[in-house]
């Protein structure tokens, strides 16, 4: 009886191990979970990273190929604070030593991740840990500053047309300038001519 007993039990357990099993490897899957498979560590210093956060995507040549793992600040003297973002990359993935990388965004304020534009040099490819220079985003404050720098220029432009300045205001606001031009025009009407005749050198 104590035998039927410890059996039964042992064929539960049994089940509920392969189940915990099965749930573990399903949950894994579903978080991009890559401890199974084989790749490498790239790292890449910004100055901005504009919110890139940890399993992020890295993509290259627009193909997700790793995630971010770890985000790190680099102090040195001489050239300020940096930030080191650290990317694992599938292993079958060579890329090229001289390939440029920044933050891109998903969309317009989508998610940050790191973009890695394949290089030219074939003959050499990223080896494990290397350091790439990345290209810093531009801040959105810097966008928003620029925008209200070019709407103020058209601005600037427009009401110095409006007052006559420059050749396009004079042109739009000098009589005497259309009136030579008219009177160009209607004596090329009278003479054409004149369009195809050349003066003495």
């Amino acid at each position: 009886m104590i035998f039927g007993k410890t059996k039964i039990e042992m064929q539960v357990g049994i089940f509920v191990f392969i189940g915990m099993i099965i749930l573990a490897v399903f949950v894994l899957s579903i978080g991009g979970f890559k401890s199974w498979s084989s790749g490498y560590y790239l790292k890449f210093n910004f100055n901005f990273v504009n919110g890139v956060k940890v399993g992020a995507p890295v993509r290259y040549a627009g193909v997700d190929v790793g995630q971010v793992k770890k985000l790190n600040f680099i102090y040195s003297n001489g050239q300020g604070t940096k930030v080191q973002v650290v990317g694992w990359v599938k292993n079958e993935v060579k890329i090229p030593a001289d390939s440029t990388v920044w933050v891109n965004t998903l969309g317009l304020l989508g998610e940050k991740y790191i973009e890695i534009l394949p290089g030219k040099d074939h003959l050499n490819y990223a080896f494990n840990k290397q350091i790439f220079e990345g290209n810093d985003p531009l801040p959105m404050q810097e966008v928003e500053r620029l925008v209200k720098k070019t709407a103020q220029d058209i601005d600037d432009t427009v009401l110095k047309i409006k007052n006559g300045e420059g050749t396009i205001g004079k042109l739009l606001t000098d009589d005497s300038i259309y009136n030579e031009v008219e009177g160009l025009v209607i004596d090329l009407k009278k003479h054409p001519w004149k369009l195809f005749w050349k003066g003495k050198e």
